[in-house]
């Protein structure tokens, strides 16, 4: 299913220090932790490589790039145009993550708009699309908890190797 390593305890040490300071140097985190310089950088390099490490640009808020409305949108599709479904929302920019699911829907598409105009122009393109049957869009009013791994770092951090 997935190519992750599982992270370790002295893994999650470190993406707790990066949480902390995101802009700290390799030498400045295995100072912190009292780790080698070495070992902070293979490990952050193996942890980059196998996706336990997600890109920056994750952690850029949409509202910050002009885009303040975030809905979820339940999307059905043709299980025989799966794959060109899915490649058309991946051509949407404003789709900024899409999951597999079961329940009413096929898939989850995360989507950020400008407005609801906007989204309303997204969600026409979405049923236009090849392999789009239907799609049901949950306006989110306001995040209650982002997403969030630093409490299960610290208990993962907290065990023994």
């Amino acid at each position: 299913m997935s190519k992750l390593t599982p992270v370790d305890a002295t893994d999650a040490r470190i993406l707790l220090a990066l949480d902390r300071d995101p802009q700290a140097t390799v030498v400045a985190l295995a100072n912190d932790l009292q780790l080698a310089r070495n070992t902070v950088q293979a490990r952050l390099r193996r942890m980059s490589e196998n996706g336990a490490l997600s890109r920056i640009s994750c952690r850029v808020e949409p509202e910050a790039v002009g885009y303040p409305l975030l809905a979820l949108v339940t999307v059905s599709i043709s299980q025989r145009m799966r794959e060109e479904a899915t490649r058309a929302l991946d051509s949407l920019p404003e789709v900024v993550e899409l999951l597999a699911t079961t329940g009413d829907g096929d898939l989850l598409a995360r989507v950020v708009a400008r407005d609801t105009g906007d989204l309303n122009r997204i969600t026409e393109m979405l049923v236009d699309m090849p392999g789009i049957e239907r799609t049901s869009t949950a306006i989110v009013l306001r995040r209650v908890r982002s997403l969030r791994m630093d409490p299960l770092l610290e208990r993962l951090a907290g065990s023994r190797e």
